[in-house]
């Protein structure tokens, strides 16, 4: 079987979450006028702000001949197909037909979808409307709160399924013998079995450890860069791809928490485009050198470098030698490691298979 075929026989055994909230967008991509366009749970999704500066989404596919809209252009708040000129709004009605006598057909509609622009992303809700509540959005607060010098966001398209993603921020045992020097752990977090709790709708995995010196990432704004220092991880997974990880080490006797620490709040969040494709979005707030840009501008490129030549050529590897997104199906050998991940993946599928039957429709 050739790649195409084995990538559609995948898509179409691939079920997705619909009922909850995608990051779509950066907030800083999707530009005050134009129009921007990106494929989501193999949907094309047209996306543009109105005047005010509100942001639209729109199926981006005219229901006529199914030319893709972001190809035509706007007149106001509207869009018009580059292909015969129909106009749509911003609900996706038709508001404009320069054929014939100008009747518009009652089926000349296009699907519009709910929009909540928080935490510096464009996130959508692909599927029942009706349920699109912004309180379903898990609470990110910590990256609204403090210096803009000290945020960052990146983005970054892989070609991997986007479960493989999760697997590895879940699975952090990997980055003494993946990356590089300034996170390592110096071999002291693979022996470590994570504390694992999980919620409803929640998988949350803790790591405390000590080093010497500390990761390198923090270890020159601790008061002593050469001695010891303890660490932790703490990572949250919420559905349908949030990982909320926090990184911090401190060289006193205090708690364990980012308040007393110096460290780091940071969101992977992905948003598959397929089966195969994935949608990777990140944010990092730190708690230290808060006034310092070019420090950003430094993270976000070692974040670019780490996963695009260290983490995605073994993720990528990986996919092309499953051959399928049914990782339970090959009977993989599962170890202390992969505790929290293999409880993502099976809650994930949980409220999927929920999904589909109605029943989160039922209790929601």
């Amino acid at each position: 079987m050739n790649t195409h075929a084995l990538e559609k026989k995948v898509e179409r055994k691939l079920e997705f979450l619909t009922d909850c909230w995608y990051v779509a967008a950066l907030s800083s991509e999707v530009p005050a006028e134009g129009l921007f366009h990106r494929r989501i749970l193999d949907t094309s999704v047209l996306i543009y702000r109105k005047a005010e500066g509100a942001p639209v989404a729109l199926h981006d596919r005219c229901p006529h001949r199914f030319a893709p809209l972001h190809l035509g252009k706007r007149i106001g708040d509207d869009v018009v197909c580059a292909y015969h000129a129909l106009r749509f709004d911003c609900s996706g009605a038709c508001t404009h037909n320069p054929h014939g006598n100008g009747l518009i057909p009652k089926a000349a509609k296009v699907r519009s979808f709910p929009l909540l622009e928080k935490y510096g992303f464009v996130w959508i809700w692909m599927g029942d409307a009706a349920l699109a509540d912004p309180a379903k959005l898990p609470d990110f607060g910590p990256l609204d709160d403090g210096h803009p010098n000290a945020l960052a966001h990146t983005y970054m398209r892989m070609d991997v399924n986007y479960e493989l993603i999760i697997d590895n921020v879940m699975d952090l045992s990997h980055i003494d013998h993946v990356h590089s020097e300034i996170i390592s752990t110096r071999g002291q977090l693979s022996p470590l079995v994570p504390a694992v709790k999980e919620g409803a709708d929640s998988v949350n995995a803790r790591w405390e450890w000590s080093q010497q010196p500390a990761m390198l990432i923090f270890a020159n704004f601790l008061p002593d860069p050469a001695a010891p220092a303890r660490h932790f991880f703490d990572i949250t997974w919420t559905p349908p791809a949030n990982i909320q990880l926090t990184v911090a080490a401190v060289q006193d006797d205090g708690p364990l928490t980012l308040e007393h620490c110096t460290g780091q709040y940071d969101l992977h969040t992905c948003t598959p485009e397929s089966a195969t494709t994935t949608h990777y979005y990140f944010a990092t707030r730190r708690n230290h050198d808060v006034e310092n840009a070019e420090y950003n501008a430094m993270k976000i490129r070692a974040m670019h470098a780490a996963f695009e030549n260290e983490d995605g050529p073994v993720i990528q590897a990986t996919q092309d030698e499953m051959g399928t997104t049914d990782f339970f199906a090959l009977n993989p050998v599962l170890m202390s490691n992969d505790i929290a991940a293999v409880r993502v993946r099976r809650l994930l599928k949980k409220l999927i298979d929920a999904e589909r039957s109605g029943g989160l429709r039922a209790v929601g």
